[in-house]
């Protein structure tokens, strides 16, 4: 039989023994899209050619009255023999299976998509995992103190900052020279990372801390373990630790000691000396900031941090941060009033600084120390001022509820918690009797009926 030319037309409507010299004769007939030779070895086996010339193996048949139509390969580069076992392999899936490869074919890639998406998440947990496992003490306690603030005071906030600081800064305190800050107690302990701090670190730690400063370490240690329990009840810090809280130990407690009992006190008598000094600091705002701890009996932070806004000249209340109710409110005293009128206004703090970085004063305990040397009453300290505030009380025998209220401390009874509720003015009454005493034991002639000098603006 002769070799059929190059150009001689194709009987589409027949099978065909499929050649490579028969493909390449293949073209569209004029006018279709698409036309396909049928192979007469393997049903369904086709090759399929467009009017642009391109040709492709194809695989053809019925399942259920549905018609199934898969692309196999191109040619030249899939061979006939490739795709003759490939059409066989669908063939088989259909008529003898009678499975759709379509139908298939979407399970596998919904299979092999599922694999991938579980290894992802595999690889993603172990980073995951890694990365929370090198997180640092320091890391997570910015994360604690950020989460927790709403719910402190100012002080507490501060406390978690101080105990926590790497130090080395310029000291910022007159006269202090180039020196620098005092890494906080738990510094030693921030670059850590979380899943080290375990009973022997801690332990260890405390022991070195309660030797050089017992009292900052205690209350050190008091904030790591409330932090570390917070941790224990994050689903992202609670693998990282142990089940017992690693602080909570005999070991640590006793290495930080016991915290005294402070006695350090202004007896009646020593009144007068205490005043004389304060007032000829060369510092006035500093001198009234001393007198104002020790006529209200709040704690020095809570002086210190006093705001403008917070003193009520109109109805003669002063508004306190405290740590206990978060705000209390006390009278603002003739003297008082008098000692805030002279202070020069210079930005929202009372007790302002022109060389603070915060603006504010800070804690005045050298300036104070002076004062107490020069009047011979050493060891005297600026909590000591809130401790005899109490106590010089005890003179004119007012409550104790009425004292608390004045001073901020918890109620210690059930009739004080639950069924007395003081105004400001019943306070007032009390208070400016306290404050009258405590000036006639200390020679200070007051006229508490005059007129408060008036608050001057100061710029700079």
């Amino acid at each position: 039989m002769a070799r059929p030319k190059k150009d001689s037309p194709i009987d589409l409507s027949v099978t065909h023994e499929l050649s490579s010299g028969l493909i390449e004769r293949l073209t569209c007939p004029p006018g279709t899209p698409k036309a396909f030779l049928r192979d007469k070895d393997v049903t369904g086996l086709r090759v399929r050619v467009t009017a642009n010339g391109v040709k492709s193996f194809v695989y053809e048949a019925k399942l259920n009255g549905k018609a199934i139509s898969r692309t196999l390969g191109g040619f030249p580069l899939m061979s006939i023999d490739d795709a003759k076992d490939k059409a066989r392999e669908l063939a088989k899936t259909v008529k003898t299976d009678k499975q759709d490869p379509r139908e298939i074919e979407r399970q596998q890639k919904e299979a092999a998509a599922i694999a991938k998406a579980q290894q992802d998440a595999a690889t993603a947990a172990a980073v995951q995992t890694a990365s929370v496992a090198a997180l640092t003490m320091a890391e997570v306690w910015a994360a604690y103190i950020e989460e927790r603030k709403p719910h402190w005071g100012d002080l507490h906030y501060r406390d978690h900052i101080d105990k926590a600081k790497a130090g080395g800064l310029p000291s910022g305190r007159r006269g202090g020279g180039k020196q620098l800050t005092c890494p906080g107690p738990l510094a030693a302990l921030m670059p850590l990372a979380l899943k080290d701090l375990d009973q022997a670190t801690i332990e260890a730690w405390a022991a070195n801390e309660g030797k050089t400063r017992p009292s900052s370490a205690r209350l050190a240690w008091r904030l790591l373990t409330v932090f570390l329990t917070w941790c224990a009840e994050q689903p992202a810090y609670a693998n990282l630790l142990p089940a017992k809280n690693p602080a909570k130990t005999k070991k640590a407690r006793e290495a930080l000691g016991k915290s005294g009992t402070k006695s350090d006190v202004l007896q009646r008598e020593q009144l007068g000396v205490w005043f004389a000094a304060v007032q000829q600091l060369q510092n006035p705002i500093i001198a009234a900031c001393l007198q104002m701890m020790l006529l209200t009996g709040a704690r020095p932070g809570e002086v210190l941090s006093l705001r403008w806004d917070d003193i009520n000249t109109q109805w003669k209340g002063i508004q306190i941060r405290d740590k206990v109710e978060g705000t209390r409110e006390i009278p603002a005293t003739p003297y008082m009033l008098h000692l805030l009128a002279t202070l020069p206004r210079r930005n929202e703090w009372v007790f302002s600084s022109s060389t603070s970085a915060t603006g504010c004063l800070t804690e005045p305990n050298n300036p104070h120390t002076r004062a107490c040397t020069a009047a011979g009453l050493r060891g005297l300290t600026l909590h000591g001022l809130r401790r005899s505030f109490s106590s010089l009380t005890e003179w004119l025998e007012v409550p104790a509820g009425v004292v608390a209220q004045i001073q901020g401390h918890k109620p210690s009874a059930t009739a004080e918690k639950h069924y007395k509720v003081r105004p400001l003015e019943l306070l007032r009454v009390h208070h400016e009797k306290i404050e009258v005493w405590i000036l006639e034991q200390a020679g200070i002639v007051f006229d508490a009926k005059s007129e408060p000098g008036k608050l001057r603006v100061v710029a700079g």
